[in-house]
């Protein structure tokens, strides 16, 4: 294990066509002393095993840091609100474990008014949206700053994802040695004072390793299943969810390479490009490639994996730069929480918008989709933009 007290320094050689980075870049360990040192610290404790063993990290250091559980959910709160009382008793347990503060943030209206607003606005025009990546900059990095985070230095939370500052003092995010729960994808549309302000302690671990600390220090939710699909749904249906606020929308399902009516849909916005399960279609298997909006008609094609699935060239919008404003062409990036990296050059058309030209086929790219861009080491994730037609 890397010592949390250690600074390294490395030397880096900028990948040529990347971002220019100081050939001497200074990596601060996740918990590096010197970097939390005379900071106020919150923590955004879950009540998942992840932002635990933060907790027990900085424990680790003789710290006890502020921590914060953050409520979200819906517009109908009585109802559909999914903070459990099993993550709030984890969280309180593993607070009072280390001898840490514990204080409810109540972000229910800031949720709805913004990220699932933001959700059911993009599904109703026919695009794919990721509600998680909008929760990190919007509630996690944002309403909670507004409400008790500006009163602190540093906000640590369970992500795995790491950050390297260079010579100059700018600050990156980095990729975690875990490629499988690597979450730098999902954090890349925070605003630049989110991340010079984001802590991630257990970033330089890989799952397994957090799991042997948790059940080591014999944390109560150590065995504890990750959580799964979109935060604020917990065990609620998703296309359920879709149809309370959306209602259903009847239209016409078109084999594409033929103009032949196979079927009807409930609702363009209960299917997603690339999509092969779960569509009732008789005839199968049928891919979801293709989504009219103005004639609400639902393109398939046929086969277990037809050619008109997949896509090389694709055009990105509103490009969010994490660190800097660039314009590198040589990358690698992602459409989906995946551990694959994709290799491609980017045409850049304006300053924050341009079409990537990938080395492989990819399948699934559906509009709304974030395109999340790295540099060709896929070290330093360098921002996200949106998929569009």
């Amino acid at each position: 294990m890397t010592s949390h007290k250690i600074l390294t320094i490395f030397n880096h050689q900028p990948t040529p066509n990347t971002h220019q980075l100081s050939p001497k870049i200074i990596t601060f360990a996740p918990m590096n002393i010197k970097e939390i040192e005379n900071k106020r610290i919150a923590v955004l404790l879950s009540g998942g095993v992840d932002s635990s063993v933060v907790v027990h990290e900085f424990a680790q250091l003789g710290l006890h840091p502020d921590c914060f559980y953050i409520k979200i959910g819906p517009e109908e709160q009585e109802e559909w609100d999914c903070s459990s009382e099993e993550d709030l008793e984890m969280a309180t347990a593993v607070s009072h474990k280390y001898g840490c503060k514990l204080e409810v943030i109540d972000c229910h209206k800031e949720y709805w008014d913004q990220v699932t607003k933001y959700t059911m606005d993009k599904v109703r025009a026919g695009l794919t949206p990721n509600p998680d990546v909008m929760c990190n900059r919007l509630i996690k990095f944002g309403a909670f700053d507004e409400k008790r985070g500006h009163d602190y230095d540093l906000i640590a939370t369970g992500h795995y994802a790491m950050t390297e500052t260079d010579e100059n003092g700018d600050k990156w995010l980095c990729t975690s040695p875990d490629p499988v729960k690597d979450q730098t994808d999902f954090l890349a549309q925070i605003a630049d004072w989110q991340l010079k302000k984001a802590l991630f302690p257990i970033g330089h671990y890989v799952k397994d390793e957090v799991r042997v600390i948790a059940e080591r220090e014999h944390l109560v939710n150590a065995k504890r299943k990750d959580s799964q699909g979109i935060c604020f749904l917990g065990k609620i249906n998703y296309n359920d969810y879709i149809r309370r606020y959306l209602g259903e929308q009847t239209g016409d399902v078109i084999e594409l390479e033929t103009g032949r009516r196979i079927g009807e849909h409930k609702g363009l916005w209960f299917h997603t490009i690339g999509q092969r399960k779960g569509m009732g279609f008789g005839g199968g298997p049928w891919f979801v490639v293709k989504k009219d909006v103005a004639n609400n008609i639902l393109y398939v094609s046929h086969g277990y994996d037809p050619e008109t699935a997949y896509k090389q060239d694709f055009p990105v919008k509103d490009f969010h730069f994490l660190t800097k404003q660039l314009q590198p062409t040589d990358v690698t990036f992602k459409i989906r929480h995946t551990p694959e990296y994709h290799p491609a050059t980017l045409e850049w058309t304006s300053p924050n918008e341009f079409v990537v030209h990938s080395k492989e086929k990819i399948h699934g790219v559906a509009p709304g989709q974030f395109c999340v861009v790295y540099d060709e080491n896929h070290h330093h994730c360098l921002g996200s933009g949106e998929i569009t037609t």
